[in-house]
């Protein structure tokens, strides 16, 4: 039964705390960083067409060093997993290989993709791994560890390994939210310690770890709060026991430091006015939520795992960071092909490039490279599937926009390129630009970087 105290109370907050704006000093100073690198976009259009997906090698390593020079001052001997389910493009996979990082898969057929790259070091991690997918991670195992997923699969790998005579490092991963959906990752907190001494009577199996996760962090809270959960389980623990825990994978889900950018539609109130309120008017109206800098983030979870956690266990940490890594390193090139009205464009790129509508509701300015300018305008920035949700979207800055000109839609590396989609039109051309100056294109034979 709906608790209509409850929901009042929550339309309340959602209404007295409305999401800030973005700042426009912020969003200028960030299309105008853009357009320093104009002339490199423009050239990468005159030599392989659009649309295009542009993969930026130095960002990539940017990031990596910034992450890895955090994370290695939080902790010794870090262990840092690049999630492949961020960004699959082999060339972004390599470029953090050959930067130190391992892979954190999360199927079969990303961990394939790991191994036909060359990587080494891999956690294994996902529901639902099948007997062929654990399979592949038993015979490639002096690589992999497995990040169990549920008392079934402990024993299901355990049988495999047994066959196959060797023995799996693993280790078990830990629900962090127990409420609806999310209960399908992991095992609940209050299960460890019965999980542990079930994987004892397995001898193919080596459990040296855990590994918790969460989503779309803008600050470190979750994790805390978890850290501090998993400590109250581990004081259960027997001392044997507790020394036989050699890692704990805190996950990945940190925010790029941008912070997150919102149309109004996406954010909480304006979710609810869409719901009660149908209207065809649409207002340029940017928000963000703020995210923390990675160097506070990872500060404050080491703070919590010196005071909670490193007490009971010594272990490594490992992390699993992916959006943080590869959003910011690609952006996709489109053209205009057809003006309809001074206010809608249609581009020869659709959005089946991103694989969802997420500009419906993400705002991400559309920059006109061949008409630059910072001031923005009021126009539908439309795609060319046969469907009315392929937007780009609703504005666009420059002095004009017309029939040819060069598109740039920045910052999507991440949770775009994994998840594109052969639907009625082609898939963008894959363009990397090298720390050198040079345009390569990618092809599945040009794995070498």
């Amino acid at each position: 039964m709906i608790n209509l105290f409850k929901v009042i109370r929550r339309i309340f907050n959602i209404l007295l705390h409305k999401t800030p704006h973005l700042n426009n000093f912020e969003l200028e100073t960030f299309v105008n960083e853009q357009l320093k690198k104009r002339k490199i976009f423009i050239r990468a259009y005159e030599l392989y067409g659009s649309p295009l997906y542009f993969i930026e090698q130095q960002v990539i390593l940017d990031r990596a060093k910034r992450f890895f020079t955090a994370f290695n001052e939080m902790f010794s001997e870090p262990q840092i997993f690049y999630a492949v389910k961020s960004n699959n493009n082999p060339i972004i996979i390599k470029t953090l290989l050959n930067a130190g990082f391992g892979l954190d898969v999360s199927s079969g057929t990303e961990l394939e993709l790991a191994l036909s790259c060359g990587a080494t070091n891999i956690v294994f991690s996902g529901p639902g791994k099948t007997d062929k997918e654990l399979k592949l991670a038993v015979q490639n195992q002096k690589y992999i560890t497995v990040l169990m997923d549920s008392y079934n699969e402990l024993e299901r790998l355990n049988n495999l390994a047994s066959k196959a005579g060797v023995s799996v490092k693993t280790g078990v991963r830990l629900t962090t939210d127990e409420r609806a959906l999310w209960n399908k990752f992991g095992i609940p907190l209050d299960y460890l310690p019965d999980f542990l001494n079930k994987a004892k009577k397995y001898k193919n199996i080596h459990l040296k770890g855990i590994q918790f996760h969460t989503s779309w962090n803008l600050t470190p809270e979750k994790y805390i709060i978890f850290i501090k959960q998993l400590a109250r389980i581990l004081k259960k623990l027997s001392r044997d026991t507790l020394e036989r825990i050699e890692f704990i994978d805190i996950g990945g889900g940190y925010w790029p430091q941008q912070g997150e950018w919102l149309l109004f539609e996406g954010t909480p109130e304006g979710r609810f006015y869409s719901s009660i309120v149908k209207s065809t008017k649409r207002v340029i109206s940017h928000h963000k939520f703020s995210s923390v800098p990675i160097e506070e983030f990872l500060c404050q979870i080491a703070n919590a795992l010196k005071k909670y956690v490193f007490p009971l266990v010594e272990c490594k940490i490992y992390t699993e960071p992916g959006r943080w890594l590869c959003n910011d390193a690609m952006h996709i090139i489109i053209r205009v092909i057809d003006k309809k009205r001074e206010d809608m464009v249609i581009t020869d790129a659709g959005t089946n490039a991103i694989g969802w509508e997420r500009f419906e509701t993400d705002y991400f300015p559309v920059i006109n490279l061949s008409r630059p300018g910072l001031k923005e305008h009021k126009c539908y920035i439309l795609g060319s599937l046969c469907t009315p949700h392929d937007v780009w979207g609703y504005s666009y800055h420059g002095k004009d926009i017309q029939i040819g000109d060069v598109l740039l839609v920045p910052y999507q590396g991440a949770y775009t390129y994994s998840l594109r989609q052969e639907f009625i039109k082609p898939l963008p051309k894959v363009v990397f630009y090298t720390p050198t100056g040079q345009f390569k294109e990618y092809t599945n034979n040009n794995l070498n970087i």
